[in-house]
């Protein structure tokens, strides 16, 4: 029996990947094709992503299937992170490189936003955490600014659908993507015109929303003829937030478990037939995010692997490169339950330097700081745990469900420590696995939007079906009494 092949192009904010998946009618197999770094590029004081080189990368990937795989694709889709967009002019060309979500244009913004929208308005129609990274405040900055961009622009797109528009010529908002920018109505799922307009922005920049699964049409022959493809491919807008891919190919996913889409950032919540748009839910910062098959995913950003990621380049920078399984093993070493932070303090945004800014944050708030790179590496994961610990029971408490099991995809579910770690901090089980379940979830929503599967059920039970999972049990869940009590004064001395 044959396969059914799709392309997964993944840009995450750290790097991208293409993959190959490969549908027998039972299983998926992957293969990735294409590794490309990802990251942050600094032009005129301000932070931007360079999207014609990642454009390049995405055809490279395209390229190495071409010459290697004579078969036709049934299907390829485009996922990336969230906020950042793209502004198109009238001929479809980009107006400069899109900012990056963690450039400062946006300190100070929320605070004059909430002169002009209330915070518990826009929450009310949004149903959108509270982040200065968030669409709506970016755009409110380029309105403040002078530099005419918002006024040339013919088009707004978020950064997959650039991509895809770049494929096929067709300019459209993917609704899962979309609902991340805290400009889409979260109850009937179209754009909040009227918000943009009163920040002076004009709506005419967005473009129609589509759903999960939605065909845009076939590659263009200019760029299919430039990859070397022999067949047209119809490109599938996909949970085109990474995060929806990830958790539509969560495996044993249901009322019962909450999930962790672990990578630079840490994604923890629940999916739920509809928004919760409470003041409780505003007040702890939630987040109401459409999913794929009419879901919503309730949930909260943490920190995530953005923490160790910067401590290794800054202790590389120094002269002393880390491993991953090195940083690991030296901080199983450490004395454990030592100081803590909170992950998503504002310190740890964009730090120059994140090992000083842990041990700034822990000298501010009374504590010692972590003495040496293994200390540094459990202080990070043992509060990563903690905040898991803390954004649960508030989930519990906002859905008025008990939450019995932990569901870990992507990078982070191969940190085995940290796995261990979250299990114990929670006292929950923590399944973890698959490693690659936003590439997953992209190419199941792929075969189901060309009916070569049925819906998304069964795509998790082929994808449970496919991929090795492993289990952590908590243990010496007593020992972590005080260090929860600390976790939460930290917490509540924040806010």
């Amino acid at each position: 029996m044959g396969t059914t092949n799709f392309l997964a192009v993944d840009i995450g904010a750290s790097s991208g990947r293409v993959m190959v998946g490969r549908w027998d009618g039972a299983r998926f197999a992957l293969d990735e094709l294409h590794r490309f770094p990802n990251g942050p590029v600094e032009e005129g004081g301000h932070l931007h992503w360079d999207a014609g080189r990642l454009w390049q990368e995405i055809q490279a990937g395209i390229a190495a299937y071409a010459a290697h795989d004579g078969a036709p694709l049934a299907g390829l889709g485009i996922d990336t992170w969230a906020v950042d967009y793209g502004l198109l002019d009238a001929g479809g060309r980009l107006l400069g490189n899109p900012f990056h979500y963690r450039d400062r244009r946006t300190e100070g913004v929320p605070a004059l936003v909430d002169g002009v929208v209330p915070p518990a308005e826009l929450y009310a129609v949004t149903g959108i955490q509270r982040l200065p990274l968030n669409t709506l405040y970016q755009l409110a900055a380029a309105a403040r600014s002078d530099d005419g961009l918002l006024a040339a622009a013919d088009t707004l797109l978020l950064m997959p659908d650039l991509f895809h528009f770049w494929l096929t010529g067709r300019r459209a908002a993917e609704y899962t993507n979309a609902t991340t920018t805290m400009v889409l109505d979260a109850r009937e799922r179209r754009w909040a015109a009227d918000i943009l307009e009163r920040l002076s922005v004009p709506a005419r920049l967005l473009p129609p929303i589509v759903e999960p699964g939605t065909i845009l049409g076939p590659i263009l022959p200019a760029v299919r003829d430039a990859v070397g493809l022999r067949h047209d491919v119809p490109v599938i807008a996909v949970g085109t937030h990474d995060t929806a891919s990830a958790v539509a190919a969560v495996p044993g996913l249901d009322e019962r478990s909450a999930y962790i889409s672990s990578g630079t950032w840490s994604l923890v919540g629940v999916e739920l037939p509809a928004p919760i748009l409470s003041a409780e839910a505003q007040r702890l910062n939630f987040t109401n995010e459409g999913g794929v098959a009419g879901t919503i995913r309730l949930l909260k950003n943490v920190g995530g692997l953005w923490l160790l990621q910067e401590c290794q380049r800054r202790w590389r920078e120094a002269g002393r490169s880390y491993s991953w399984p090195e940083l690991v093993t030296l901080a199983e070493a450490a004395p454990p339950l030592g100081p803590l932070i909170d992950p998503d303090d504002p310190a740890f945004l964009a730090p120059a330097d994140m090992p000083a800014a842990i041990a700034a944050y822990c000298a501010r708030t009374g504590q010692p700081a972590p003495d040496g790179v293994g200390a540094t590496v459990r202080c990070c994961v043992e509060s990563l745990a903690l905040k898991y610990r803390w954004v649960v029971a508030a989930l519990e408490r906002l859905t008025g469900r008990p939450i019995e099991t932990l569901r870990v995809v992507g990078g982070g579910s191969q940190n085995a420590l940290l796995c261990q770690l979250t299990a114990d901090a929670c006292a929950r089980p923590v399944v973890a696995g698959p490693a690659e379940g936003t590439a997953l979830g992209n190419i199941l929503v792929q075969a189901i939007a060309v009916g070569a599967l049925p819906d998304l059920a069964a795509g998790r039970a082929a994808v449970a079906a496919s991929v090795e999972q492993t289990a952590y049990a908590p243990r010496d869940v007593a020992h972590w009494g005080e260090a929860i009590e600390r976790f939460a004064a930290l917490m509540g001395a924040q806010g």
